[in-house]
């Protein structure tokens, strides 16, 4: 930096000007003083005359007023109205243009920043020069610019000053000052031909309007970032500006020293010398010599030192945090990514990604990004290292667009939202998700939407969305709808839960053991649900021929096939019989231990390996009937939804000859279509067509058979064979102990379903009215093969959803006379609470008491029961975890210590003397004596059938203290677990990644366990009025005609043969032929050796063994799972036997026998004849 040109200088630089070397700094100060001052003056003198003006005019107003009141016009008022009104609009003109509403007033923001910043860098070009200097107008281009930099200012500060309304406090504002000390002084050095350096660095303290200008153009979006760029723009511009007032005073001296004590220093030396003093360094090396500069430097340590205390931490802070995890998502080319949210622990991530990321599962190319609004504790931490290459975490909340935006929603392949399924207020977490849902939903319309649920009820409020869409992969996971379905499901086929969480878990069999049981158990848990396309080889073929030959041939279980109705919608159907065939792209549901092996299905080839043995071999073949498409397992998109009418494309109906005449019935002005429900005949393995049978094959979604089927007889029909060892249980007298409620409905009666024909329903009953007292329950005898449902809670505990437990034991596909009556044992006022749920099922009743009271226990007869349930309560309040199940676990050892000694001996007529109390009512002979079919009872508590819920998955130790398993055992390797008496619901966290690889998965889990809850009934039930229901009508009648799941006994019947060391394959294989019954697991002793005599008394725990392999050796005590036929003819026999009665009293002959009555009495197909 260089001094003021001496004289001698000066006349070196020839300028024509003889006094260039004196100072003119006052003049330049004086203008900006002067305009500062002068407007501070006019402005106030302007607004007392206005004031004056306006009560002058006021009075005035007072004084035109007449006596009655009526103004009386002044043309001056109107004129000065006017004239407001024309400032008003100008005012208004104004303040858009500068208020970034608009693009004009964008653009004009972001120019004046951008001059202001230009303004200011011609300042640091300038501070290299003299002070003072004389320039020539004409040729100094840099100054040219800066002059019309600040025409520009002048301009904006005129429409600025314009638009505000306080017009003093404009004036006085820190960007005025900054205009005041800047812009008159670029006038005054045209009229003086030189210049002075001056103040021009205030333009520094623009950089404070930097964040605003990020923003205009979408650069920040987060709050930190905005609140980083301001606390640093405030930084630097204060070291920046007091940088500008160093470099002035030192370099011009003190005025009263006639600025002879000046010192050479250049504006960065000076912006060195501010850095080290507001950090507190002071090197000393270079320090201010002027009186001006030392007194700005005491007063600049006091602020300075406040700003660089309090600001540095904080943006260091934030900073540092942000790198971590309030970054942007970056997509890798060629991956997906699916965004995980919710509740996020350390548990609920764990058990999400171990079933996810699983080895059995295909190459899964998806990238997991974790998204919360609380960082993630250590153990999170460590859990996310373990998985780095695969999941990124990210802080942000779900309800923030700007935060959804960072993650790249909107490209992602799924949204994964998880609930708490621990928590105390289930309605609480439901509408937080649902939150959730709706914003994801907003911020991307067609992204799809995996979310869980507590309660059941508010899956309505998903349909209140208007982007929700079921066609497009938006489901939703019910945990109480699933975890009640499963434990309701265990009640009529023990172990059943099981089964099914080992199947959609993804499980691995190497874990070796030296018990037998364990090795049986483990080898079925490796098995899961997989989807693969069926070849063009089992095109034409029926259903069940395709089964026997997956089974026999492939070793695979073929349990339901899906196709497509059309470009959206497709359908499924399981264990549909033999009237449907198969046509090509068909989508096949397998139970198989890999994908690989899933894969035989679509390779097979009935030319080239219709002779090979060894399933090794069975690969891609060349031929022209191989499989030219391209395959994809797991990541295809199939969207299954329930209420379609059309007949499925790909699913093939046998022609008239094989089922029977069909003709069109209109109903309600649709053309329906029907099928017969005959029996199988054994020696063509399909069904038999009866004579005088009209046949309409029909398609519907709601059950486990998409294709129900309905009879229209033209004459009685007789000779109707059951399907299902359930059809020889005896019929039950009455409905309740002492026909509580009047729930008198039996098969002879009119038969009462709901509006969707899939579940029983009665007229709502008053609770009252199903109470049962302790004195009556105790004598009366009815009670017997019925659930008994033990429940812990008072009138603050939070609902549990027993609907859930009831409608898949009140399902439509049993006859009235099957449903086993259901007994609760807790507080009146906890069951009061979900009792308009349950008012319109039959047969349910409620014992005021408690489950640990064993007087109330024996007054229900639960040695009698065919199922007592346990079920836990949302009690969460404690602190210890263990202790949650605390009364679940207390009432089953309870339960397993008393003993009943006045029950009824267990060597009773036929009964074997090994079987124990849990297996099923033993189907006997229509000639036994009414006595030898009711259930017999168990001597001691431990035989009692049962099943307990838990939250904590470690407790599952304390219900069976004889086995030996370790507390760090996985809950799925438990015995108490293998059996099928406990149940948690952390097995539903695996249904989250099976429902993302497979939505059809779902759809076939929840159609099995819920007995055949559909999108209508949901629908009714949102409405808030319960379930409607009446007399049955031909549409509701034919939704009987579905699947459903049952345990049959090999000890007696047409299977008897296969028992003490027949093959499970022979077994399968028999039973899909002759009677559609689709067998995939075994219900067998613990601790039978295999060699074990059959008079010996076993114990009576039971393990499940899923989808055994052909070889399997059976054993005469085994139970076996399987899929049945609803069977029709049950109620139908009721019937005809009222018409036979009715023809004998009349005196009228019976017709003759129909030829397929001969047939059946010859020939009788029930397996348990």
């Amino acid at each position: 930096m260089m001094k003021n040109l001496t004289e001698e200088e000066c006349e070196e630089t020839n300028c024509g000007k003889p006094d260039c070397y004196e100072t003119y700094w006052w003049y330049f100060l004086c203008s900006s003083l002067g305009v500062f001052i002068s407007g501070i003056v006019v402005i106030a003198l302007v607004q007392v005359i206005a004031q004056c003006i306006a009560n002058r005019q006021e009075q005035a107003a007072d004084g035109n007023r007449n006596v009655k009141g009526v103004m009386v016009a002044d043309p001056k008022t109107a004129t000065s109205e006017e004239s407001m009104n024309w400032g008003t609009e100008v005012k208004d003109w104004a303040a858009g243009l500068i208020s970034a509403q608009t693009t004009i007033g964008k653009v004009l923001v972001v120019a004046y920043f951008l001059m202001s910043m230009g303004s200011y860098f011609f300042y640091l070009v300038d501070s290299y020069k003299p002070v003072e200097w004389c320039f020539d107008l004409k040729e100094d281009r840099l100054f040219q610019t800066d002059l019309a930099f600040n025409i520009f200012f002048l301009l904006y500060f005129i429409l600025r000053f314009v638009a505000n309304q306080e017009k003093l406090w404009c004036w006085v504002s820190i960007a005025s000052i900054v205009d005041f000390f800047t812009i008159p002084p670029i006038f005054v050095s045209i009229v003086l031909g030189r210049t002075w350096i001056g103040l021009r660095f205030l333009r520094a303290l623009r950089l404070m309007q930097l964040s605003e200008v990020l923003q205009f153009l979408r650069v920040l979006k987060t709050s930190n970032a905005i609140k980083v760029t301001n606390m640093l723009t405030v930084f630097l511009t204060v070291m920046l500006t007091a940088a500008g007032v160093i470099h002035l005073v030192e370099n011009s001296g003190d005025p009263w020293e006639n600025f002879s004590n000046t010192q050479d220093l250049s504006y960065f030396t000076c912006l060195y010398v501010v850095v080290v003093t507001m950090s507190t360094v002071g090197y000393g090396d270079i320090y201010a010599q002027t009186t001006c500069g030392r007194c700005f430097m005491t007063f600049f340590i006091f602020g300075g030192l406040a700003i660089f205390a309090s600001y540095t931490p904080e943006i260091i802070e934030i900073i540092s945090s942000r790198n971590i995890y309030g970054g942007v998502y970056t997509k890798e080319g060629g991956k997906k990514h699916i965004v995980v949210c919710g509740h996020i622990t350390y548990d609920s991530v764990s058990n999400f990604l171990k079933d996810f990321l699983h080895k059995d599962r295909e190459d899964v190319n998806v990238e997991i990004v974790i998204f919360h609004t609380v960082e993630p504790d250590l153990e999170l931490q460590a859990l996310f290292k373990r998985y780095f290459t695969q999941l990124e975490f990210f802080k942000g909340s779900v309800l923030n667009s700007l935060d959804l935006d960072r993650i790249k929603l909107a490209e992602a392949d799924a949204c994964i939202i998880l609930c708490d399924k621990y928590c105390t207020d289930s309605d609480a977490e439901d509408a937080a998700n649902i939150m959730r849902v709706i914003s994801i939903k907003n911020c991307c319309a067609r992204i799809r939407v995996i979310v869980q649920l507590m309660q059941y009820h508010n899956k309505a409020y998903l349909l209140n969305i208007p982007s929700w869409n079921w066609q497009q992969g938006d489901d939703v996971i019910c945990v109480a709808e699933l975890k009640l379905g499963f434990i309701a499901q265990s009640c009529l086929a023990p172990g059943f839960s099981t089964i099914m969480a080992n199947l959609f878990a993804m499980r691995s069999n190497s874990e070796g053991s030296n018990d037998l049981w364990q090795t049986d158990y483990l080898n079925g848990c490796g098995n899961e649900m997989y989807t693969e396309y069926l070849s063009r080889s089992f095109t034409g073929m029926t259903f069940p021929e395709v089964t026997r030959l997956c089974f026999d041939k492939l070793k695979l279980l073929l349990i339901a096939v899906e196709t497509n109705v059309d470009s959206e919608t497709s359908t499924i159907a399981i264990n549909p019989g033999p009237h449907v065939k198969i046509q090509d792209q068909t989508l096949g549901f397998f139970i198989a231990d890999s994908a690989l092996e899933v894969k035989r299905a679509f390779y097979y080839c009935r030319s080239c390996h219709g002779d090979i043995r060894e399933v090794a071999q069975i690969k891609q073949c060349s031929c022209d009937n191989a499989n030219k498409r391209r395959r994809n397992t797991y990541h295809r998109r199939i969207f299954s939804r329930a209420s379609i009418r059309t007949p499925v494309k790909g699913l093939k109906y046998t022609n008239q000859s094989e089922v029977g005449e069909s003709i069109p019935l209109e109903e309600n002005g649709n053309s329906s279509v029907l099928h017969e429900t005959g029996p199988y005949d054994s020696r063509m393995g399909r069904r038999k067509n009866r004579r005088g049978t009209l046949t309409f094959p029909d398609l519907k979604t709601n059950g486990m058979s998409q294709h129900q089927s309905r009879t229209v007889s033209r004459r009685p029909q007789v000779g109707v064979v059951k399907s299902n060892y359930y059809s020889k249980k005896r019929r039950r007298n009455g409905s309740s102990p002492s026909n509580k409620g009047q729930d008198t409905n039996s098969e002879s009666d009119e038969i009462l379903l709901d509006t969707t024909g899939m579940f029983h329903w009665t007229p709502s009953r008053p609770i009252h009215s199903t109470v049962v007292k302790r004195e009556e329950a105790a004598k009366d005898p009815s009670l017997n093969g019925h659930v008994v449902v033990c429940l812990f809670g008072d009138k603050d505990t939070p609902k549990v959803g027993l609907r859930n437990f009831v409608m898949p034991l009140r399902a439509s596909n049993f006859h009235y006379h099957e449903l086993k009556p259901i007994v609760f044992i807790g507080n009146l006022e906890f069951i009061s609470h979900e009792w308009d749920m349950l008012k319109n099922f039959p047969k349910v009743y409620i014992l005021n008491g408690s489950p640990l009271n064993r007087a109330d226990l024996r007054a229900v007869n639960v040695h009698l029961c065919d199922m007592c349930v346990i079920l836990s309560t949302n009690n969460f309040s404690v602190e210890d975890q263990s202790l949650q199940d605390k009364e679940t676990i207390l009432a089953s050892l309870n339960i397993k210590a008393m003993t009943f000694d006045d029950t009824v001996s267990i060597l009773q007529d036929k009964t074997p003397d090994f079987m124990p109390s849990v297996l099923p009512p033993i189907p006997s002979s229509p000639h036994q004596p009414q006595f030898a079919r009711e259930r017999c009872g168990s001597m001691v508590g431990a035989n009692v059938p049962m099943i307990t819920e838990l939250v904590n998955d470690n407790n599952v130790q304390f219900l069976d203290q004889d086995d030996d398993d370790d507390p760090d055992t996985e809950l799925y390797m438990t015995q108490p677990y293998a059996c099928g008496t406990a149940f948690a619901v952390s097995v539903l966290d695996s249904l989250m990644s099976a429902t993302y690889f497979n939505d059809n998965a779902l759809t076939l889990i929840r159609t099995l366990i819920t007995g055949g809850a559909t999108p209508e009934l949901e629908q009714i039930l949102a409405e808030g009025r319960g379930m409607l229901g009446g007399p049955a009508s031909p549409e509701t009648i034919a939704n009987r005609d579905r699947c459903r799941v049952a345990q049959l006994p090999l000890y007696e019947g047409s299977f008897a043969t296969y028992a003490d060391g027949g093959m499970y394959g022979d077994l399968f294989v028999e039973a899909i032929k002759n009677y559609g019954m689709l067998c995939f697991g075994l219900y067998r002793f613990r601790d039978n050796p295999p060699t074990a005599d059959i008079t010996e008394t076993p114990s009576a725990k039971r393990y499940v063994i899923t989808n055994p392999p052909y070889e399997f050796v059976l054993k005469s005590t085994d139970l076996v799972f399987c899929l049945v036929h609803f069977d029709g003819g049950n109620q139908q026999k009721t019937k005809k036997k009222k018409k036979r009665s009715k023809r004998n009293k009349e005196g009228e002959k019976p017709p003759p026998p129909p030829q397929d009555m001969m047939y059946h009495h010859h020939q009788h197909l029930n397996p348990m004849a």
